[in-house]
């Protein structure tokens, strides 16, 4: 049956990042030669049965050679940069021994994963010290889907992240096991993070050089790790598992003969029905599984994924091995629509400004504050909009910790048709009101923000404490914006006076604390 086919990207263009007065576009790195898309490891396992995994995941300083000349100083987990590939299974008990072997603090969030906060989440609440470890346990109650982990410690986030801290996490599942999908890792199902950066003439990465409230960027795509990468295609089809990792960049994704691809999977997974485009945007944070068919090619040929009118990663077809040549099925998964619980209030979310004046629900972010409440096993409305106008706003990627969503409307009309899975992360355009309902299934402190990486650590964040009512609230130990300070001035050997944290000039010109 013929489906239909999208081929624009529905988000505001008057909003697009390349009309920022910051805006830095990308371009091709002539000094890098192409190099193969390097595949992060899949991560091993200390140990595993058919009911428990564990896992010992360690942050640590490396360097790698994305240039001619010196190596580039970076930040991984089990990896030089980014960090090897982490696998759940649903219904398996977790184990992870989270280790610090970096300088100074950091914290291991789970992004998009459906854990208790505000310690095994992982946000700025559950720090690690350097040297020390933490173990954290949960259960997978998820399907499968692509999610990621992320240094969370704010204000820090974003020079963490810039510096290399990310890596994709893969949570599997048997329903998934049974559609016609590539699944061979590193073959035909290949995970793709999206980064920008910018090299200094010593091939550093200077963060705050290069700082920006409204989001750091730089001109060279930085793809896994590899600058100016190629993949060698050696099935018909390929799965890839786009994942926005960017600090401020957009995607905006096609092919270079704007080859028809599948979308499958949203950022909390398998979407009830393939969706093809042409062109696909992803804002911060957001990922996309798409298959991709190459059988129309010959071997010897290439096909260019571009971001705008910039090359990102030249697939050579190398091989036509069949891995599956019958349509997709119209019908992928059942996901029962979420009914809001009667009687609850629209939780109402406000996000405003840019530069430092970026706030969430006229307010900034302060680590001891909670916002707002709602009560466990309760599905209730959000409505979170977006005041920028739209002739000097912004597209803002709203996220909320502690589980998925599913969208109800854009401005009371439908969502776009990529959007009826599970979401964690949603661009609000300028003006915009986005609707949906949200279920959490355990009690505890989560964050709410933009993920423009420097718009939340300059304050467009806050919190909601989940309440089980059958239970007294209990009280949490939540960290404080001194002792974060004075952690990373004894580490960094400085005085608070001294040390340069760039988010916190966000505050200081607002006359605010965290």
């Amino acid at each position: 049956m013929a489906h239909q086919t999208y081929t624009d990207y529905f988000f505001d263009k008057s909003a697009f990042n390349t009309l920022d007065g910051g805006y830095i576009p990308l371009t091709v790195n002539q000094e890098a030669p192409a190099k193969p898309l390097a595949i992060p490891a899949l991560h091993p396992v200390d140990h595993e049965d058919e009911q428990s995994v564990e896992y010992t995941v360690t942050a640590r300083a490396g360097e790698v050679q994305m240039l001619p000349g010196k190596p580039t100083k970076t930040w991984g987990y089990d990896a030089n940069v980014l960090g090897q590939t982490i696998v759940f299974k649903e219904g398996q008990h977790v184990t992870i021994h989270l280790k610090n072997d970096l300088p100074e603090l950091t914290t291991f969030h789970w992004h998009g994963l459906n854990v208790p906060g505000p310690y095994v989440d992982g946000g700025c609440h559950a720090p690690v010290y350097p040297g020390e470890t933490k173990d954290i346990e949960f259960d997978v109650v998820q399907p499968a889907a692509t999610l990621w982990l992320h240094a969370h410690p704010c204000p820090e986030t974003a020079v963490q992240v810039y510096k290399g801290l990310a890596a994709m996490v893969l949570v599997q599942d048997k329903q998934e096991e049974k559609l016609p999908f590539p699944r061979h890792y590193g073959v035909d199902d290949i995970p793709v993070i999206l980064q920008d950066r910018h090299f200094n003439e010593d091939n550093q990465w200077d963060y705050q050089a290069d700082y920006d409230p409204d989001g750091v960027q730089g001109p060279t795509a930085v793809i896994n790790g590899t600058v100016n990468p190629y993949f060698d295609v050696t099935t018909r089809r390929l799965r890839l598992r786009l994942l926005d990792g960017a600090n401020r960049r957009e995607w905006r994704l096609h092919f270079s003969d704007d080859l028809e691809f599948a979308q499958i999977a949203s950022d909390g997974g398998i979407m009830p029905s393939p969706v093809y485009f042409t062109h696909l945007m992803l804002s911060c944070a957001e990922r996309a599984e798409v298959i991709v068919d190459f059988s129309k090619y010959e071997i010897g040929d290439q096909v260019v994924l571009y971001s705008d009118d910039v090359p990102l990663l030249t697939f050579r077809i190398k091989d036509k091995q069949d891995n599956g040549h019958d349509p997709l099925p119209e019908k992928l998964v059942d996901i029962p629509r979420l009914q809001p619980t009667p009687d609850l209030p629209v939780q109402e979310v406000v996000m405003s400004g840019m530069d430092e004046e970026v706030e969430m629900d006229w307010k900034k972010f302060d680590m001891q504050r909670i916002d707002r409440t709602q009560d466990l096993g309760v599905t209730q409305v959000w409505d979170v909009t977006n005041t920028n106008d739209m002739k000097g706003g912004m597209i803002h990627p709203f996220h909320i910790h502690g589980g998925q969503f599913q969208i109800i409307s854009r401005d009371g009309h439908d969502p776009y048709p990529n959007e009826y899975g599970w979401k964690d992360t949603v661009g609000v355009n300028p003006g915009e009101h986005v609707r949906f309902a949200m279920k959490f299934d355990f009690a505890g402190v989560y964050m709410y923000h933009c993920h423009i990486l420097e718009h939340e650590d300059g304050g467009m964040m806050a919190q909601i404490e989940v309440i089980d009512p059958s239970k007294p609230r209990p009280k949490y130990k939540l960290m404080d914006h001194h002792t974060l300070m004075t952690a990373f001035a004894k580490e960094r050997g400085v005085s608070m006076d001294d040390m340069w944290i760039g988010a916190m000039n966000s505050y200081k010109k607002m006359g605010m604390h965290m």
